[in-house]
């Protein structure tokens, strides 16, 4: 049972307070979310951790690897492991702040990362997760990072759109489920049009699962769009 547990985390920038700025508040209940989703992550008692998110193209990273903030305003380097940056920055936005989740649990776990390509298809996400689950030979737990549409309203980042609810709320309920069915069957080109940061990696996680086997349980914690951005939380754990 190499694969023990899962949680999905948004990646907005604005999760770190820094970036954030004097809207740092808004987004504490969010924080909170997050933090307690790792913190059940490891719970599960993994002896390791891959974090899973959305690039420009496929990569793996190794603890050696960091992501940077330099882009939002803020001169940080955040590692993916517990020791120093080194070289340049590596890890896309959703890598770079699951790694400074992970960072602010305070946990010495090994651990690597997976950047899936965005556009990489239904197909081509379930045979990732079904390599990913192959591959485990040690208790693993999945940090699996993506927003959902950014379309949530006239001040979201792509405008109103009236099919954003309807997106969210599907992808909520098979988070809540743990429904692999439901998210294999996300749509990437509604997904790209709605502006939607996570579908590959929800599908590859969902890969992993199905390929994993056994009784999954999911639980949605967190739920929102404060910035016409939807951030969902969740943890799958085997029942």
């Amino acid at each position: 049972m190499p694969l023990v547990a899962a949680a999905v985390c948004p990646h907005p920038p604005l999760l770190v307070p820094e970036v954030a700025g004097a809207a740092a508040a808004e987004l504490d209940p969010l924080r909170a979310a997050c933090a307690a989703a790792v913190d059940r992550l490891l719970a599960a008692d993994p002896e390791e951790i891959l974090l899973l998110g959305g690039g420009d193209a496929p990569a793996r990273f190794g603890p050696g690897d960091h992501g940077s903030l330099g882009g939002f305003g803020l001169d940080l380097s955040v590692p993916l492991g517990p020791g120093g940056p080194t070289g340049p920055a590596r890890l896309p936005l959703s890598l770079t702040i699951g790694a400074w989740l992970l960072g602010r649990s305070g946990s010495t776990l090994p651990r690597w990362a997976c950047a899936v390509a965005e556009e990489a298809s239904p197909a081509q996400c379930a045979e990732l997760g079904g390599s990913i689950a192959a591959g485990a030979e040690r208790r693993t737990a999945l940090l699996v990072l993506g927003d959902g549409s950014a379309c949530r309203g006239t001040k979201a980042p792509g405008y109103d759109d009236p099919r954003a609810g309807a997106y969210d709320e599907g992808v909520a309920r098979a988070l809540a489920d743990a429904d692999v069915d439901a998210l294999l069957g996300l749509d990437p080109v509604l997904s790209a049009q709605l502006l939607v940061a996570g579908r590959a990696a929800w599908q590859v996680l969902a890969g992993a699962v199905r390929a994993a086997g056994g009784d999954w349980r999911g639980e949605l914690s967190h739920h929102e769009a404060p910035y016409g951005v939807a951030y969902l939380v969740a943890n799958w754990t085997r029942g």
